[in-house]
């Protein structure tokens, strides 16, 4: 199978102007790529040419007069331009397939990168070879084994990072636990059924500060200029130290959940729906809800574990645990306590939503337990507990149904 593991590179100055080149090849040849179809497509549809416009005629035209009409093409790798005008051919059929938007012209500065394919690189431990521009150290050894079929080479804020695709046998299956556990996200918290609180790292909302103040000095360069540049670096190295803070903690909350547990269940959320509330847009796109899914239906399907999704209306949260009953009271976002009114069980929102997905891991099995044998939660043993739930649920005046 492959998989692609992401290393960052260290090249000294000339790599990195080599890389930079490489980099605004592959640019220039999606761009005029990009005017060529659309040019040749023209054509087609006057009825000047029988066939529709391919990546191949592409790569075949433009190896034709780059001698001639650019000739600082020459110093770069030959994969820079030419898997750019395959990867426009692969938008152009997604486009007509409707799994895409029409290609775009690209920007100098913005996903700077280029692709390299087997037999045109070269690994070696920590080095990468990079045609035209040498060894390049980077900074770990690849964590697969295997054969190195392609390498992507990226820029990002102001880094420069290598992916490799290596073909590599499957992953073994981690071995059984036998225990389960339910997560209930939340903006500030995600809670598990055993009582778990996981904060969030909450990474943009510290760097705000750092970014306005960065972002105004990037307004009042002038256009075009050096120093523009630098201020237009020093923001983007703010926005992936963000990412960078968002994306560890969720690898490594992802990892701890799929190495201790057999059976995860989540919430089917409405992410879509939820940030274009002005009031929650913001905290919930910095709690990554869809890339904490995303990185639990891989990891698990990798490691032969099981993930269980809860219907979209599935109410967690005004559901009690010990005896089964939805509750009457309002849920606002700021209700973080409850009682139950029958069975007087004092909950946590955020731990009683996840005890309720836990059961979802154990179909068939009863999954409350009498009244009798669930005492009330001791005061205060919540206390201080600030997460916020965006779960959607409906409101309901059943409350006698036992699920």
């Amino acid at each position: 199978m492959l998989r692609v593991h992401k290393i960052h590179l260290e090249p000294n100055n000339m790599q990195a102007t080599g890389l930079a080149r490489a980099a605004g090849c592959a640019r220039f040849a999606w761009n005029w790529g990009l005017a060529w179809w659309q040019s040749e497509y023209a054509k087609y549809k006057a009825g000047q040419r029988d066939t529709t416009p391919g990546q191949f005629e592409a790569r075949r035209v433009l190896n034709s007069v780059k001698r001639d009409e650019f000739p600082w093409m020459l110093e770069s790798t030959k994969c820079a331009p030419q898997e750019a005008l395959i990867n426009l051919g692969r938008a152009f059929e997604n486009f007509f397939q409707k799994r895409a938007k029409y290609p775009r012209f690209k920007k100098r500065g913005v996903r700077d990168s280029f692709k390299l394919s087997s037999g045109q690189f070269a690994v070696t431990e920590n080095r990468l070879r990079v045609p035209n521009v040498g060894w390049i150290m980077m900074s770990e050894i690849p964590r697969f084994t295997g054969a190195i079929k392609a390498v992507t080479v990226s820029r990002r804020g102001g880094q420069w990072f290598a992916a490799l695709t290596i073909d590599t046998v499957e992953p073994q299956q981690l071995p059984v636990t036998g225990r389960t556990v339910g997560v209930d996200v939340g903006v500030r918290e995600f809670a598990t059924h055993n009582g778990e609180l996981f904060a969030t790292p909450r990474a943009l909302r510290k760097a705000e500060r750092k970014l306005k103040r960065a972002q105004q000095s990037l307004s009042r360069k002038q256009k075009d200029s050096a120093n523009r540049a630098k201020a237009r670096r020093r923001v983007a190295r703010i926005h992936a130290k963000v990412a960078d803070t968002r994306g560890d903690w969720l690898h490594k909350l992802t990892a701890h959940l799929v190495g201790d547990y057999d059976s995860i269940a989540i919430e089917d959320l409405n992410v879509r729906g939820m940030v274009r509330s002005r009031h929650l847009a913001k905290s919930v796109s910095e709690a990554a809800f869809f890339e904490f899914r995303r990185q639990l239906e891989y990891k698990t399907a990798l490691a032969g574990r099981r993930l269980v999704v809860a219907d979209r209306w599935f109410a967690s949260s005004r559901t009690c645990s010990s005896c089964g009953v939805k509750t009457k009271q309002r849920m606002a976002l700021t209700v973080r306590e409850w009682t139950c009114e029958r069975c007087g069980v004092g909950h946590h929102r955020d731990v009683n939503a996840a005890i309720n997905l836990d059961h979802l891991n154990t179909p068939g099995v009863p999954r409350y337990q009498p009244v009798e044998s669930s005492p009330p939660l001791p005061a205060g043993a919540c206390a201080g507990r600030q997460a916020s739930s965006v779960k959607q649920e409906p409101d309901s005046n059943l409350t006698n149904t036992v699920a």
